[in-house]
């Protein structure tokens, strides 16, 4: 048999089979033409769905997000003199005190009325700020930690530096060490390695740990030789002597 007689029988057999499978596909889509409707349907609703779902979260972050600035805009508005009357148009608040408690309602409104959003995140590390500053330091605790288990790492490790800085005002030197510790093994952009190591430090010489101080000014040096955290640790020994 000629090379071309078996190349044509081949495309005919080709033919035939790839016709036959149509037919069976068009006969399967006839058959089941409501049911390939419904799944049609069901995928825009889904696809709808998802649009509006992201539309809608979208729409929450930029409110949260614009609720924030104005919340932290509060955190630095001006603390009047005592006698000082309060301008119409300028905010100013009467004490530190009144300023934090008016933050900390802003704040928790973001995290109440906008959760799942990046901006109610960062509200509720803002509030353990706020807590702090009030003296709560349970409240504090509290919310450092919610946000320390965040998904966004450098949000959760500026909470995990600030839970450190109130275990050491309530005197739990040990917890505020394990929480550096932690810092320092993975820095991140908010919180570098050598940020975490000087406040290790230093709260060893809180702990009066003075080896273990000196010892770790001694590694930043020796890590980082012309970084801040160096100069800083050159200074901290030099007091030490």
């Amino acid at each position: 048999m000629r090379a071309e007689t078996r190349h044509q029988l081949k495309q005919d057999r080709f033919s035939r089979v790839t016709i036959d499978a149509a037919e069976r596909t068009a006969h399967w889509t006839v058959e089941h033409q409501s049911k390939l409707i419904i799944a049609g349907i069901v995928v825009l609703v889904v696809a709808a769905a998802v649009l509006a779902s992201w539309y809608y979260f979208n729409r929450q972050d930029q409110k949260a997000s614009a609720a924030l600035a104005q919340a932290v805009r509060t955190m630095d508005a001006p603390v009047r003199p005592a006698g000082v009357p309060a301008e119409p148009d300028t905010p100013s608040y009467a004490s530190t005190q009144e300023r934090a408690t008016e933050a900390h309602k802003k704040f928790q409104a973001i995290v109440d009325q906008y959760p799942h959003t990046r901006s109610a995140d960062f509200a509720g590390y803002f509030l353990g700020v706020n807590s702090a500053n009030l003296g709560d330091n349970a409240a504090a605790e509290r919310e450092f930690k919610a946000v320390a288990a965040s998904r966004n790492q450098d949000l959760a490790a500026l909470a995990k530096f600030a839970l450190a800085s109130v275990y050491r005002n309530t005197n739990r030197n040990k917890d505020a060490m394990d929480l550096y510790k932690q810092l320092a093994d993975k820095p991140t952009r908010t919180v570098s390695k050598g940020t975490a190591q000087l406040e290790l430090a230093e709260t060893y010489q809180a702990a009066e740990q003075t080896d273990q101080a000196r010892q770790l000014y001694q590694q930043i040096q020796k890590e980082n030789p012309s970084s801040e955290a160096a100069q800083i640790a050159a200074q901290k020994l030099q007091e030490m002597k």
